[in-house]
């Protein structure tokens, strides 16, 4: 089996991950990821695995993890569809504040890469979301930041549901990019 690794969203670092799968009589067969083949990619050693499970318009984010020990996330929807985004938080990238979307759901074998150094969200499609991702550092509360998800500078478009979208009270209080100053130090 072979993966192919896509640059995506015009931003230097996302990548959309895609490989097969096997549909036949009885349902489907994926291999969702593969050591030997990341590493082939140049992409970085991925140590945690993560699952949410999230309602329909529960919006995750935008979340990242200061330097030094900022992550990559490898993002998956693993049952129902979601609206991804990745903003490019790095200073001095020619597509910082840019950002790039994806719709990924349970069909196929697709994947999105959020290198380190963006802020990473989602809005739940379906009636339920499960989201697994794999990450290239563990949860560190001292480094966990975030911006506001509907932060004017961004300018994310994210889907209208036809009600507010369903936050949790630290995501609610996300600070705007131009209130972080010194603390995104990408």
């Amino acid at each position: 089996m072979s993966f192919t690794f896509t640059p995506y969203g015009g931003i230097d670092g996302l990548l959309l991950v895609e490989g097969p799968a096997f549909p036949d009589e009885r349902g489907s067969f994926m291999e969702s990821f593969r050591a030997d083949e990341w590493s082939a990619a140049g992409l970085p050693t991925l140590v945690q695995d993560n699952l949410s499970r999230s309602h329909r318009g529960a919006l995750r984010g935008l979340h990242f993890q200061k330097s030094p020990r900022a992550i990559g996330k490898l993002v998956r929807c693993a049952r129902g569809r979601i609206f991804d985004a990745a903003v490019d938080l790095r200073r001095g990238s020619p597509t910082y504040l840019k950002w790039a979307s994806i719709e990924l759901d349970d069909r196929g074998n697709r994947m999105f890469w959020i290198p380190a150094g963006f802020a990473h969200g989602f809005l739940a499609l379906s009636p339920e979301a499960d989201v697994f991702y794999k990450v290239t550092g563990h949860w560190s509360p001292g480094v966990d930041a975030g911006v506001r998800w509907n932060d004017p500078d961004i300018g994310v478009r994210w889907p209208d549901l036809g009600a507010p979208p369903i936050l949790s009270a630290k995501d609610a209080a996300l600070p705007a990019l131009a209130d972080c100053g010194a603390d995104v130090p990408f």
